[in-house]
């Protein structure tokens, strides 16, 4: 069974929030250790991450811990970047060994061809973003960010930027924008399953000419997630404090 969960956001929050949140994680991934055989983090992880060559945001270390648990386990992490998360160094690889992969993670979950993806690259609901994305992605920015500031002014910026212009409300475009996208990526290649998150919405689409759409939601918001079982087959999931539940399509 391979595990796909995102949109965290661990510190946009008060400190017991965030520390429930990632409790709450912790306990789910928990409950599925002998079972999965696959981790993988969609992204905006962390509401704001800026990595130092020899500086981490600090916090959240019960969760790295368990990420290190599984890896050194053989259990392979994934850790595809969002647009909240996308300044990494080797951090992750060198001492968690997660794979950080910067925006997509092509081949195959439970015998189907899939492409995992945060989904802020193929949002076409926010023409400034997609302007200015090449730039966030930019090593020759992200050097002169960490050149100009001091680590701990530069990730206290970033952090209160994000809590200023980010709602917390669902953006419904921006839902529509994701399924369009995915339904053109089953369309045009042959994925027979693509996951996004960044919609902050979770989402199932089978198009039977096609193929399947999972959006996983937000875990910082609603504990959602997805499954892909051994089989195949793709489940939404919420974890209700005490279990994984099977959650009904939102669409």
């Amino acid at each position: 069974m391979t595990i796909i969960v995102g949109d965290m956001h661990f510190g946009r929050g008060s400190a017991g929030a965030e520390r429930r949140k990632e409790a709450a994680l912790i306990d789910c991934l928990r409950a599925f250790e002998g079972r999965a055989e696959r981790l993988v983090l969609l992204g905006d992880v962390f509401d704001a991450y800026i990595e130092y060559r020899a500086l981490v945001p600090k916090g959240f270390v019960r969760f790295q811990g368990l990420l290190a648990e599984w890896t050194d386990r053989g259990v392979p992490v994934t850790y595809l970047t969002g647009n909240h998360d996308l300044w990494h160094r080797d951090y992750f690889a060198r001492e968690l060994g997660v794979a950080v992969v910067p925006v997509r993670w092509v081949g195959r979950l439970g015998g189907r061809r899939a492409v995992l993806t945060h989904g802020d690259a193929d949002d076409a609901s926010d023409p400034l973003y997609r302007r200015l994305r090449p730039l966030m992605r930019s090593e020759v920015v992200a050097s002169l960010y960490r050149r100009l500031l001091p680590g701990g002014a530069a990730l206290e910026w970033a952090q209160a930027f994000n809590r200023t212009f980010h709602e917390e409300t669902i953006d419904f475009d921006r839902v529509r924008a994701l399924r369009r996208a995915a339904r053109r990526m089953l369309g045009r290649t042959s994925a027979e399953l693509v996951v996004m998150g960044h919609s902050h919405r979770p989402e199932r689409r089978t198009w039977s000419e096609a193929g399947t759409y999972l959006n996983t939601g937000a875990w910082h918001t609603d504990r959602t997630f997805a499954t892909i079982a051994a089989d195949g087959e793709a489940r939404l999931r919420c974890w209700n404090g005490v279990r994984a539940v099977r959650i009904n399509n939102r669409v």
